[in-house]
């Protein structure tokens, strides 16, 4: 079983910055992948970054890339997700995740573990 805490949300302006952490226990990480997911009120969840956890390689959602960026801490089992330059539209319920499944893994339904979410609200 797998335990996923996130932390880091809050309210923010336009154009301002935070950051997301993820603590994962109940096992150790040699493969598969975590993300983010983000759903916004009236809006299907969607990806916003993942990251390989055997080799680190990342991916970004479009509407996210060169603002936001996906890292990890192998020593602490967290994954982070710098926020950059927020936008009114970037105001969701931010949630990450976790699969068995190696390599880049943007569907949603691949990933096993989820945790609670944390809120984050951009203003304009």
């Amino acid at each position: 079983q797998v335990q996923l805490v996130e932390s880091g949300g809050g309210l923010v302006q336009a154009g301002g910055s935070l950051r997301l952490s993820c603590a994962a226990s109940g096992r150790t990480f040699s493969s598969g992948a975590l993300a983010w997911f983000r759903q916004a009120p009236g809006k299907e969840r969607e990806i916003v970054a993942t990251l390989s956890w055997k080799d680190g390689t990342t991916y970004h959602a479009d509407s996210v890339k060169g603002r936001f960026v996906i890292s990890r801490d192998n020593t602490k089992n967290t994954i982070y997700l710098q926020m950059n330059s927020l936008k009114p539209e970037d105001t969701a319920a931010y949630y990450c995740a976790c699969t068995v499944y190696p390599g880049i893994i943007i569907r949603e339904g691949l990933y096993n573990y989820w945790g609670q979410g944390t809120q984050v609200t951009v203003s304009s």
